[in-house]
């Protein structure tokens, strides 16, 4: 359906598809507004049907947007695989990281430069995916080793544990709940919570649920109703602000995502995000297992879905990455 349309048109809906908002996707995109509205027009005229719903609310994708914004990704990363595969010609090795949720965003950079200290002609690349795929790629062969978090279906990967983040529930800030210090999972029954698709890993799916305690998954989700199906944060946020749902964010969310109409509270009762580096265990890539030891991981313990350590993300010390 893509392969006819010109690769910046695409790279312009992509951007104003993940932040839902032409002001802040043109500034990602270093241009003014109003040239990038029209290309998105020029999008939809070519394809015959509309790819946002624009009201005074804001912007969100229609069901043809949703379609095009999978297959424009998949186009897109083709078009960089290619690219690279010439570059690699000169013998200049990149290793693509996929990161999901916003997982080890605050030091990916200094995992990087420890990298290149010790091979100074490689690069490294971030691959941002949405939320539905907890592998950021990596299961697709889109990336070498993905940044995410854990619980999903590790077969076939080698999985370390960098390190523990602590969770907040989302909730509109005009339910009485949002004042609260803190909550438990408990507390938000009865409310229409956030999904992803239903064609998401399923642990992955239950953890963003509040039922990684599967043993109340029955009666929450009887509890919770049906809520929106979300693929990325903006939408998160979104769902929040337009429709009263709730969800559960990692704690970095509270500085990362602060948006007006959103309360982010603490929860107290429900195992903490496990941040982990994942690539394929069978064939070992050198230069990946070399970006793992530069970053400082270690082993993930072996009971999957124990709550972890929640460290102070925002005061720890510098060491704990114990990279040199």
């Amino acid at each position: 359906m893509v392969h006819g349309m010109d690769l910046r048109r695409l790279r312009y809906f992509v951007a104003v598809a993940e932040e839902l908002h032409f002001g802040r996707a043109a500034a990602r995109l270093h241009m003014s507004q109003p040239p990038l509205s029209q290309r998105i027009r020029e999008l939809e005229n070519e394809l015959g049907c509309q790819l946002f719903q624009r009201s005074a609310q804001g912007v969100r994708l229609t069901e043809a947007g949703s379609v095009l914004l999978g297959e424009a990704k998949e186009l897109l990363d083709a078009a960089e695989r290619a690219r690279e595969r010439v570059r690699e010609t000169g013998r200049r090795r990149t290793i693509v990281v996929g990161t999901v949720a916003g997982a080890g965003l605050e030091f990916g950079p200094r995992a990087a430069a420890a990298f290149r200290r010790t091979h100074p002609d490689a690069q490294v690349r971030l691959c941002e995916a949405d939320i539905s795929d907890p592998t950021a790629g990596l299961r697709s062969g889109r990336v070498d080793v993905a940044l995410t978090r854990l619980p999903f279906d590790t077969a076939g990967l080698a999985v370390r544990l960098l390190e523990t983040e602590p969770l907040v529930a989302a909730v509109p800030a005009d339910d009485p709940v949002a004042r609260r210090p803190h909550l438990r999972v408990g507390d938000l029954l009865g409310r229409p919570w956030i999904r992803l698709p239903e064609d998401a890993d399923a642990a992955w799916r239950r953890y963003w649920l509040g039922e990684a305690d599967s043993g109340e998954a029955v009666e929450r989700s009887a509890g919770t109703g049906s809520g929106p199906v979300v693929r990325t944060v903006s939408e998160c946020l979104h769902a929040v602000v337009w429709q009263g749902a709730v969800g559960i964010l990692p704690a970095g969310a509270t500085h990362r995502h602060r948006t007006e109409g959103i309360a982010f509270v603490p929860l107290t009762d429900y195992p903490p995000s496990r941040v982990v580096l994942a690539w394929p265990s069978e064939v070992p890539d050198p230069a990946v297992l070399a970006f793992v030891e530069a970053v400082g991981a270690r082993p993930v313990p072996d009971t999957d879905g124990a709550p972890g350590t929640a460290y102070d993300l925002f005061n720890r010390p510098p060491d704990l990455l114990n990279i040199p």
